[in-house]
């Protein structure tokens, strides 16, 4: 099972080099041609945005996966193992309950954004923003298992470490990958 949960974000790797080098060589060319020929590609914009927030979201994903996100690490290192462990239910308790109400936001406004169409693609606003169904849904998966490993003492100390901050080297970093 963590072969097959390794390879689902070996992909979302995959697709966040896909999307940021989309966005990069759209911008570019748009600058060439505006810059060279007095001309441009006005759908290159508006793709760029849409990849930049599909690149945002989904790279919130693995970041949370990956305890890449801001905490407040030196409160926690200060705690032994269990404020660790009780910062660390408490923390996943939040997330689980914002990320609930991230994807409850984006059901309610799906059918309006369904409705709109980008003005230049044409393409369903629906595509842009139903992203916000993966985010919700990848944050509350993630700690759920975490909460979960938590509740039933399975937690590593590693895994307690890298949530205080600890052991992020760039060593480390290189060894989950």
């Amino acid at each position: 099972m963590q072969k097959l949960i390794d390879l689902f974000y070996r992909l979302l790797d995959v697709l966040l080099i896909f999307l940021l080098s989309g966005m990069a060589v759209m911008v570019f060319v748009n600058v060439v041609l505006r810059y060279a020929f007095n001309s441009g590609l006005t759908v290159s914009d508006e793709l760029a945005r849409y990849f930049f927030v599909w690149v945002t979201f989904i790279g919130a994903v693995v970041a949370f996966r990956e305890h890449g996100h801001m905490g407040v690490e030196t409160l926690v290192a200060m705690f032994g193992r269990k404020g660790r462990v009780i910062c660390m239910a408490l923390s996943n308790i939040l997330i689980i309950g914002v990320s609930a109400i991230f994807f409850w936001g984006t059901w309610k406004q799906f059918p309006i954004n369904w409705s709109m169409s980008a003005p230049v693609t044409g393409l369903s606003m629906g595509f842009v923003y139903g992203i916000g169904f993966f985010t919700g849904a990848g944050c509350v998966i993630i700690a759920l298992e975490r909460l979960l490993r938590v509740v039933t003492g399975r937690i590593t100390d590693e895994e307690l470490a890298a949530f205080a901050g600890e052991n992020m080297t760039i060593e480390h970093l290189s060894e989950r990958s």
